[in-house]
């Protein structure tokens, strides 16, 4: 199993710059990847960005250009961030972490709120 704790939403100006994290620890050295999803009311989940062990990344349309995804590692957790920048009103969602095992599982986070307004 793995454990995911989000942190870093809050409320922000639009232009201005978040950076969330994940601290993921438990079974670790089965992560495949590791990634950011959004949901706003009334939409559905969707890809921000993720990465792989290997270092790979990928990123939603929504997040091109503007929002870099990194990641971490010790012995004892994988932390993966999520530097957002230009931040836009349209950007308001929940964002939750995800870990996805090399045998197919998938764990989410909690979730944690970003709100982008004047």
């Amino acid at each position: 199993q793995v454990q995911l704790v989000e942190s870093g939403g809050g409320l922000v100006q639009p232009g201005g710059s978040l950076r969330l994290s994940c601290a993921a620890s438990g079974s670790i050295f089965s992560i495949y990847a590791m990634g950011w999803y959004r949901q706003a009311p009334g939409k559905q989940r969707e890809l921000v960005a993720a990465i792989t062990s290997g270092g790979s990344t990928n990123y939603g349309d929504s997040a091109e250009g503007r929002f870099t995804i990194s990641i971490s590692r010790d012995n004892a957790k994988n932390t993966v961030y999520l530097q957002m920048n230009s931040l836009k009103p349209e950007d308001t969602a929940v964002y939750y972490c995800n870990a996805r095992m090399d045998f197919g599982v998938v764990y989410w986070g909690q979730g944690t709120q970003v709100t982008v307004s004047s």
